[in-house]
């Protein structure tokens, strides 16, 4: 992405800036076993990772919690900023984590990478506002054999361009009235789950899906939800338009965890071909 494409482009690394207030040992860990879990491996030694958009930084954090070189990148100047801050507080000793600003959708950098064991890039390529050349910029960094962890957006059809509205609407507002926004678009949200969750007999109050996110990834509900209604270019996909294209040029699928029909982000892993 140039500098060009950044126009009404939600600035993530103000609400990482933010979350980063709340990251704390415990959040650590929950991420730590989350990576693990996708990744089929709680021993990273001796692997390189590479995060591409790496946000807040949690996510290396944790690579580097589990042994792996890690290099970072983001084309968000606060992003990076908020990663090195993260390094900073929970990781100061770690000599094999290197972060620095850079875009996906610039092929000289990406190719200044190499390639890597592993290449992670979650919630990040459908906000380029070019998912399918983001996506085959992040493959050809994929060492072969190597696994590449990507997290997509769920093509819900007329829902998703509901959601196009709202994103475009809150890019709209002033920066002060923002937060109000999101907070209603929650508590529509927020409300109608609970209402369903009643209908079934269940537990109508939401704190244990936020506690599920918490020990998901990591995340805060508050700056999920910001990240949400304002994430913008915004870009969705089924599973089957991932996969199939991935599995066409040779990748194996290994792990999905999907939304079902609801919205959020779908997550892959696949194995590049010619494992040894």
């Amino acid at each position: 992405m140039t500098a060009a494409d950044s126009q009404a482009r939600f600035q993530f690394g103000e609400n990482w800036t933010a979350f980063l207030q709340r990251v704390n040992p415990q959040r650590i860990d929950s991420t730590c076993q989350w990576l693990q879990t996708m990744l089929g491996n709680s021993d990273l030694t001796t692997k390189t990772f590479l995060d591409v958009g790496c946000g807040s930084g949690l996510t290396s954090l944790a690579a580097s919690r589990l042994n792996a070189v890690v290099y970072s990148f983001d084309f968000d100047a606060q992003c990076v900023a908020c990663a090195k801050e993260l390094k900073r507080r929970f990781a100061s000793d770690a000599d094999d984590w290197t972060i620095e600003q850079g875009s996906v959708l610039d092929e000289a950098y990406m190719k200044s990478l190499g390639t890597h064991d592993i290449v992670c890039s979650w919630g990040v390529l459908h906000h380029t506002g070019r998912m399918d050349d983001a996506i085959q910029a992040v493959i050809k960094r994929v060492k072969p054999g190597g696994l590449l962890f990507i997290a997509i957006y769920h093509d819900q059809g007329p829902a998703s361009r509901r959601w196009s509205i709202i994103k475009q609407t809150y890019h709209r507002l002033p920066p002060f009235a923002r937060p109000a926004f999101v907070a209603s678009i929650a508590t529509y949200y927020e409300t109608k789950f609970a209402a369903v969750r009643l209908a079934k007999q269940q537990n109508p109050f939401p704190f244990a899906e936020w506690k599920r996110k918490a020990n998901d990834r990591g995340m805060s509900v508050w700056h999920d939800w910001v990240d949400w209604v304002g994430g913008w270019p915004f870009e969705v996909a089924t599973p089957k338009a991932i996969v199939d294209p991935m599995q066409a040029q040779g990748f194996k699928l290994i792990h999905l965890t999907t939304v079902g029909t609801g919205w959020g982000c779908n997550q892959y892993v696949f194995q590049s071909p010619h494992a040894p």
